[in-house]
């Protein structure tokens, strides 16, 4: 069943039909000193529309150079001992705590911005508590984190146990490769905040996970709906709305959000300190925030969008999918990872210890 009036484009081919470079980051010092039709952005995969970047130069004769991560902590590691040359990036709420404390990121101009009346009112995405009066950056998708399954070998997931605390399963497991998020979902399966400040509740998570280890087949780097549309695995945690854009490919697949509740989340477009051509890149957030463009962003990648303008015009199918626009009781039991200060580095320590495992 075809549920979507976007087609799903290729993960790997997107870039290249689209006319845009995806090679690494390697630009000259010497330009930055003047501000030319460059922008160059830094965005997880398969998260844009695919009229996007040429509508955008079409429209200011701005080049776009578009690099990939696969998450936050990448994200992080490659700007923290200074930005290579990059003008935009797409954080999540908790990351942009981190890099607002660390001085990482630029407040931008509303002025220039007249977009903005776009976004949702609503105070999580109007003057959310990690980016308070959006001083550092704008919404752009909001969504959740569950499970992807295969219909004719699952029966419908309703507990995290089934990934994290079962050998039913065994070798048929994908779990994200997001140190916050699995840590924290284990955390909620355990009946504790996914931003807990415990270290007993955190090995705790951590004994939870390396237990399960053998069976787990892979920690994907964002492409555990790549893996359930092949057949290499029956279950995954991933992003909902990466399993929803396989969904119209193979009716097998579905998507549930576990009793425990799970991670609603909200990623912003943010300039980073240091961004060579901070001009371009205030002109690229208010591209994203106009309705049009927002709204087939939106009907391409199946996100939840925090335009609501655009939001207004989306057709009922996407509109009314609980996975994407989840219902108010699945919000309710629900968490947004937050910056845990000191507590990182026992995160951090615990997410090693599970990959050495």
């Amino acid at each position: 069943m075809n549920r979507f009036i976007g087609s799903r484009f290729p993960r790997r081919n997107f870039l290249a039909g689209a006319g845009i470079a995806a090679i690494g980051v390697s630009f000259s010092r010497k330009a930055w000193s003047e501000e030319e039709k460059k922008l160059n952005v830094y965005n997880w995969d398969t998260y844009i529309g695919e009229t996007t970047l040429q509508t955008f130069t079409d429209k200011t004769g701005i080049e776009v150079q578009y690099d990939l991560y696969a998450n936050n902590e990448e994200l992080f590691a490659k700007l923290k001992a200074g930005n290579p040359g990059y003008d935009v990036i797409f954080p999540s709420d908790y990351m942009i705590e981190t890099m607002i404390a660390l001085n990482m990121l630029e407040p931008v101009d509303h002025a220039k911005i007249p977009n903005l009346v776009n976004i949702n009112p609503a105070k999580p995405f109007s003057d959310p508590t990690y980016n308070p009066g959006l001083k550092y950056g704008v919404p752009y998708m909001w969504g959740t984190v569950g499970i992807g399954y295969r219909k004719s070998k699952v029966p419908e997931p309703t507990s995290w146990g089934v990934l994290l605390d079962s050998s039913e399963y065994a070798g048929r497991i994908a779990l994200l490769a997001d140190a916050r998020m699995v840590m924290g979902l284990a955390l909620k399966y355990l009946g504790y905040s996914m931003n807990s400040k415990s270290e007993a509740e955190i090995n705790q998570a951590r004994d939870l996970l390396i237990k399960q280890k053998p069976n787990i087949k892979a920690f994907a780097p964002d492409n555990g709906q790549d893996l359930l549309l092949s057949g290499e695995v029956d279950l995954v945690m991933e992003w909902n709305g990466d399993i929803i854009s396989v969904e119209e490919e193979d009716d097998d697949i579905a998507y549930a959000v576990p009793k425990e509740g799970t991670n609603v989340w909200t990623d912003n477009v943010c300039i980073p300190v240091g961004a060579p051509h901070p001009e371009n890149a205030h002109a690229f957030l208010n591209h994203l925030l106009d309705k049009d463009v927002a709204l087939e962003i939106a009907t391409t990648i199946h996100y939840a969008t925090s335009n609501k303008a655009a939001q207004a015009e989306l057709p009922a199918e996407l509109l009314n999918d609980p996975a994407i626009y989840p219902p108010e009781e699945v919000i309710a039991n629900s968490e947004s990872l937050t910056d845990v200060g000191d507590f990182t580095p026992v995160y951090d320590k615990a997410w090693t210890e599970v990959q050495a495992a």
